[in-house]
């Protein structure tokens, strides 16, 4: 994920130590129930796609944005998956910060699914019972997004 200028400046005077950051997640699926992904050109891996809002971005919107920004699909938000703090995460410039992610269950809308930035290797729609290699981050969110109830307590798992 690209670091946003904001993020940037904020580091000028704080450093490395720990910033606590909003974060979003969209878990989107098109009319065939598949849910989209992009290899993320930082780890290599297949992953949901997300993003930190820009200040004074309202959640929902940022993660319409970051799934166009990324994958050039529109996208509406349907419902709020999962709210929960996230572990600290080292980057290897050596800075440090623990994320506050709001995951949102989305509807495709539009737009051809293919690589739209600078993140992402490669972006695709899987059906749920064919994912690739996933994160555990990825995967709890997706089933999540599939249950019919938000889950309001989830335990900590790994960022």
């Amino acid at each position: 994920m690209a670091t946003p200028d904001f993020i940037r400046a904020l580091r000028a005077t704080a450093g490395r130590q720990l910033l606590w950051l909003p974060g979003v997640t969209a878990i989107v699926f098109d009319d065939e129930g598949r849910v989209l992904l992009g290899r993320r050109s930082d780890t290599r891996r297949w992953s949901v796609i997300g993003g930190i809002p820009e200040p004074g971005e309202q959640p929902a919107d940022c993660a319409v944005r970051e799934v166009h920004e990324e994958t050039a699909v529109h996208c509406v938000p349907e419902r709020v998956v999962l709210v929960q703090a996230l572990q600290p995460v080292t980057y290897e410039n050596g800075d440090v910060c623990q994320y506050m992610d709001i995951t949102f269950r989305c509807k495709a809308v539009g737009g051809a699914a293919r690589v739209n930035d600078d993140e992402s290797l490669e972006v695709g729609w899987f059906a749920v019972d064919a994912l690739p290699d996933l994160h555990d981050f990825a995967l709890f969110r997706i089933k999540q997004a599939m249950a019919e109830e938000p889950t309001w307590f989830a335990p900590a798992t790994p960022g």
